[in-house]
């Protein structure tokens, strides 16, 4: 546990064929990643098994906890089956999709495709988009005509280019009638649920209610207390201090989204901006003035966010991102989300390892512009019961440890939502979270500037803050003299409770 690097914005890495084995995943956890994303789009349940052992075991041998996120796939439209060489589609071309299975370029059917979600073909409307892998094809749709035995949509090609099998299909203007969860996705759940993984994403969520769905179905699984409705500025963690709790991560990257988003972000535990199909739908132009619309607006609401897609997508293959992409990631540090998060840069890209390096470095840099640069006046957001004392806690503190110069904020973590509260204020310091509860450590990671570390349960609050005095020296986090904030509940084996901040100095004597 001598690793002295804390990590202020978290780093989210997706696992693939360029990512699995035991030693690549503990250099990445070395890098810096501190969650490890498994995307259910791609693998299978005993790829995902091995992945999950060998997750658990680099973060044993490193003695650095890291969380597992649980991606779930979505009701994603693809295209059915094309002739391998691809078909040409040109502009001016007329095509049509069909209900029924075809090949599409094979005889009688050049210009004939099917999909795996037929039912769109009766809900797109004339005049409406119809894009095809991640927008290279721009359609417009023409007529949709439904027969008897058949319904038949036609499209007119607008942005023309190679289409090959199982190409996405996108349609940012139409308002489909699938559910939010595919019989896979509920298959994955369950396996996720089962394994105990940390955090569940959703997919293409369109409006409060896909949300509401999901959380049902976790509650009905056991993986989410009954009664836990919407979550406040400790995820949800305030209320539960056993190991059944996965909150739900709600991915924006739909035009329904961004209509809804209020009620989104209140219905979610936390917040992703998938810049990926969100700049597919959309106009990309204003991708990232929606980035910061949705991180403003859960920084409001005290939600964790994420930031994620192309991050430093040029990476896949090269050695070193172009200064657009430093930029980009840096910008999305400056307003303080909670993490930033790769994809096929780790999953799949030729330097998954220094790819981390070089997003922990530009973390680094601009976390440390920010404590120099910027003043911190404290973030209150009323709520009612416990949690509003929390709240209240969480705010004095951040001003507290601004006037005394604190090294460390240091919790001691029943529940581990008071270093939540704490983790929303912002502060330029580092949050050190002692708890025993091993699952609640390992959901930490995802937390903006918290570092979960394990402890027995102290009997008092005088050997509790003896005792951190002792890891603090060992693992050379600080020195005798350091000025840090505790704060713990008293009696400190009291669960459910905040109620007492102390100023401590590193090595100093301390009674009950």
């Amino acid at each position: 546990m001598r690793d002295r690097t804390f990590l202020m914005t978290k780093i989210i890495a997706t696992l693939g064929p360029a990512t699995s084995s035991l030693t690549v995943i503990k250099e990445l956890i070395e890098a810096g990643v501190r969650v490890f994303r498994l995307n259910f789009s791609h693998g299978t349940f005993d790829a995902f098994d091995e992945l999950v052992k060998t997750i658990r075991k680099a973060e044993d041998e490193t003695g650095i906890f890291v969380a597992l996120l649980g991606d779930l796939s979505g009701p994603k439209i693809r295209v059915g089956k094309v002739v391998e060489e691809g078909v040409m589609l040109n502009a001016g071309d007329i095509i049509q999709f069909v209900k029924k299975p075809v090949v599409g370029g094979t005889v009688g059917n050049e210009f004939t495709f099917s999909t795996t979600y037929p039912q769109f073909i009766e809900e797109v409307k004339p005049g409406q988009k119809v894009l095809l892998d991640d927008g290279n094809i721009e359609l417009r749709c023409v007529s949709a005509t439904v027969y008897p035995d058949e319904a038949v949509l036609r499209c007119k090609v607008i942005n023309g280019n190679m289409l090959f099998s199982s190409k996405g299909i996108n349609l940012p203007d139409t308002e489909l009638s699938f559910p939010s969860l595919t019989e896979k996705d509920l298959r994955c759940l369950k396996y996720a649920v089962d394994r105990k993984f940390d955090f569940i994403a959703l997919s293409f969520v369109r409006k409060a209610e896909d949300v509401r769905v999901l959380k049902k179905h976790l509650t009905e699984m056991k993986a989410r207390p009954a009664g836990l409705g919407i979550t406040g500025g400790d995820l949800g963690f305030s209320t539960t201090f056993e190991d059944n709790y996965i909150p739900v991560i709600s991915k924006i990257e739909k035009p329904q989204a961004i209509d809804n988003l209020d009620e989104i972000i209140e219905e979610s535990d936390a917040i992703m901006v998938a810049r990926g199909d969100l700049g597919v739908e959309m106009d990309l132009a204003e991708v990232a003035i929606l980035q910061k619309q949705i991180i403003r607006n859960c920084r409001h609401h005290m939600k964790p966010v994420i930031v994620a897609t192309q991050m430093l997508q040029s990476m896949i293959h090269e050695a070193a991102p172009t200064r657009a992409e430093v930029s980009d990631v840096a910008n999305a540090i400056m307003d303080k989300v909670d993490a930033v998060m790769l994809s096929g840069e780790t999953a799949v890209g030729r330097h998954p390892v220094e790819t981390v390096k070089m997003m922990s470095r530009i973390a680094r840099k601009t976390n440390d512009y920010l404590k120099e640069n910027l003043s911190h006046s404290g973030k209150y957001m009323p709520y009612e019961g416990l949690l509003n004392s929390k709240a209240a806690m969480a705010r004095g503190v951040s001003m507290m440890a601004r006037d005394i110069q604190a090294k460390y904020i240091i919790t001691w973590s029943h529940s581990g939502g008071s270093s939540v509260f704490l983790s929303q204020q912002r502060i330029q310091i580092p949050i050190i979270s002692f708890a025993e509860n091993i699952t609640r450590l390992q959901q930490l990671s995802l937390v903006y500037s918290i570092r979960p570390v394990f402890m027995k349960q102290p009997e008092s609050g005088s050997k509790f803050i003896a005792r951190l005095d002792e890891i603090l020296i060992a693992n050379k986090w600080a020195e005798k003299g350091d000025p840090v904030i505790v704060v713990a509940s008293s009696p400190i084996k009291k669960r459910g409770l905040t109620n007492r901040v102390v100023i401590h100095y590193i090595g100093e004597s301390l009674g009950e």
